[in-house]
């Protein structure tokens, strides 16, 4: 088995589990139902992370964020280069991805309602991938357009421990089954290595984080109701119930709040290459790898 058939293979495995046990696979509406929480100030102060992927850019680049949703990675950076198309399938997100642009009077983003696979030709200086690679199917076809994108740098930005996969102990716990983890970039490595490209693999400093601790609950009723919302198992009666049999396991009291033990942790990491098709001596800071 070649390693965008493994890749295919461990999607397709998720998104059943997920159907079976969930109700539905990955899809558009379930980012639409969430796009409100997805909404960051353009004009923060960059965290690490994000400073390090500012660092690929130059003033004069246009930028394509695929997947970009509200635009918590892309309009920071909007401000940092000449443009940004977020070229972004959910109705939803990318609604409130035009919302936030208005409102922080940023006027050089662009959206493309299109699954990246399916959208047109879109090209930039650098295209960026945060946060979407775990989903893909047809990786193969994904890495292959992002390069053809890409007139200089393809920057593919993931956690070494994937989101959908930091709660793997909860899963068991209340589905009773071991969960089947996303590919992360050791599977995105392998197959852009089948595609002819040898990526450079980036570490970043910063551990994920989501708004921090002001989210954690702050009640037990609250706290089987993280729980849930973090799952959304199909049937919340019955989860809540093992949830709540087994809260101690998975939570502890640290002040005020809920805690859950059961979150696996992990840095950023970006998998990175240049395409050979832009002018690399250009202005702007050149970060290591």
């Amino acid at each position: 088995m070649t390693a965008a058939e493994d890749y295919a293979a461990r999607v397709r495995a998720v998104n059943a589990q997920r159907a079976r046990l969930k109700g539905a696979p990955y899809g558009r509406s379930r980012w639409d139902a969430v796009a409100e929480s997805y909404r960051f100030d353009p004009h923060r102060p960059l965290d690490a992370n994000l400073a390090a992927i500012a660092e690929y850019l130059h003033p004069d680049d246009d930028l394509v964020d695929v997947g970009g949703g509200a635009g918590r990675i892309g309009l920071p950076l909007a401000l940092r280069c000449r443009s940004l198309t977020n070229a972004e399938p959910s109705p939803g997100m990318g609604e409130a991805f035009l919302a936030v642009a208005a409102e922080a009077r940023i006027t050089n983003a662009s959206l493309v309602t299109a699954d990246w696979l399916a959208a047109g030709r879109v090209t930039g200086d650098v295209v960026i991938s945060v946060d979407v690679a775990y989903f893909v199917e047809d990786m193969a076809a994904f890495i292959r357009k992002l390069h053809q994108a890409a007139r200089r740098r393809v920057i593919v930005s993931l956690w070494v421990v994937p989101p959908p996969n930091r709660h793997a102990a909860l899963f068991r716990t209340v589905f009773g089954e071991d969960q089947v983890l996303v590919p992360g970039h050791e599977g995105v490595v392998a197959v852009a290595r089948e595609q002819g490209i040898e990526p450079a693999v980036r570490l970043l400093p910063d551990r994920f984080t989501w708004r921090g601790d002001e989210t954690l609950p702050a009640t037990r009723a609250a706290a089987v109701e993280f729980a849930l919302d973090t799952l959304e198992p199909a049937d919340r009666v019955a989860a809540a119930a093992r949830v709540g049999t087994h809260f101690d396991e998975l939570f502890a009291r640290a002040g005020d709040r809920y805690e859950p033990r059961w979150v696996l942790d992990g840095v950023g990491v970006l998998v990175t290459w240049e395409t050979g098709r832009g002018e690399p001596a250009k202005r702007g800071r050149r970060p290591a790898g």
